[in-house]
């Protein structure tokens, strides 16, 4: 598995990382049994870079990751943790909160849910308005000296808080959407952390599998109820939906002249931006996994990168990537 370091001071990780979220949230049931199969054939495959969020599943991914990891080498594993989202009884959204002694509070927590005694990489995962990103980042760096964690992240912010936070701190690595149909990272963001040295994990490669190859207008009336993220995603909507799918064809054209699936394309394209960037491939099941680390064997030729980047211009998708009421929270969308 080749490795690739997360920017200038962060850790080395496997080319590819597995985002844990949707084994706990977001996309309906998941198996948990087939959940841990699925880290344990990761790390059998050289994955060692595994993505969760304290807030997935109110606990339950950290706990879930415990579990796959136990009586397994820690040190061959970089776990990422986000935290900062705050949630009700019944799932729904209450804002985000990264003050000073939360951060260490929702570390605490974490920690103890992990069964672990550092975390390799701490990141809020949005910026909280009420509270100055050098606080927050400060509050880290304190649990850094303490050796509760060892790299510091962001998630989903803009320019000027990467800078204002990469000053009181050296930041690791920016999680933050980024696919052929979501490129805005291109323009500012993506600059800005290879002028400091940031790398860029990248999440929804497959756009929440809506360029998997696997999504069609009828599965759609499948999804995991009013808690599946594609319930309310703009990008899932009538209107917009039928438009994201016929790019969802165009990928499938391309990938058959390449010989592979529309998904390892999809992946091979994001790793093959830049070796700063880390996909992550949010596969639950085996077979999805199996099918993630064929993209490691994809070969682009000139001409194949100039079709993709001709088929999928920035800004093709029809639909924002959030809802309005999410995007409002969102540093890295003003």
């Amino acid at each position: 598995m080749e490795q690739r370091k997360l920017g200038s001071t962060g850790p080395a990780v496997s080319v590819i990382g597995l985002g844990c979220m949707g084994m706990s949230d977001f996309y309906g049931s998941a198996d948990r049994g087939e959940s841990i199969a699925t880290i344990h054939a990761a790390l059998d495959a050289g994955i060692c870079l595994l993505d969760t969020g304290d807030f997935y599943g109110m606990g339950h991914n950290e706990i879930l990751i415990r579990e796959a990891l136990r009586g397994l080498n820690r040190e061959q594993v970089q776990i990422s943790v986000k935290f900062g989202a705050l949630r009700d009884p019944a799932g729904g959204w209450q804002g985000y909160d990264a003050r000073p002694a939360a951060v260490k509070n929702f570390a605490a927590y974490s920690l103890q849910r992990l069964g672990v005694n550092h975390i390799d990489i701490y990141r809020p995962a949005r910026l909280d308005a009420d509270v100055p990103i050098e606080d927050t980042v400060g509050a880290i760096a304190d649990l850094v000296k303490a050796g509760q964690v060892r790299h510091i992240g962001l998630s989903e912010v803009g320019s000027d808080t990467i800078r204002r936070a990469h000053a009181v701190h050296p930041i690791s690595d920016l999680q933050i959407e980024y696919s052929l149909i979501s490129r805005g990272i291109e323009t500012d963001i993506l600059p800005t952390c290879r002028a400091l040295g940031i790398g860029i994990t990248a999440y929804a490669v497959l756009s929440r599998g809506l360029i998997s190859g696997h999504w069609t207008k009828d599965r759609s009336k499948e999804r995991g109820g009013e808690k599946d993220f594609r319930h309310f995603s703009p990008r899932f909507q009538a209107g917009n939906l039928e438009a994201n799918l016929t790019l969802a064809d165009s990928l499938r054209l391309i990938a058959g002249q390449i010989g592979a699936t529309p998904a390892q394309v999809a992946i091979a394209w994001v790793a093959a931006q830049g070796k700063d960037i880390v996909p992550l491939v949010g596969a639950r099941r085996r077979d999805r996994l199996q099918e993630a680390l064929g993209a490691l064997k994809v070969q682009f030729t000139a001409e194949r990168l100039a079709a993709l980047a001709k088929a999928f211009p920035p800004g093709i998708a029809a639909g924002k990537r959030y809802p309005e009421s999410q995007l409002v929270h969102m540093d890295s969308e003003r």
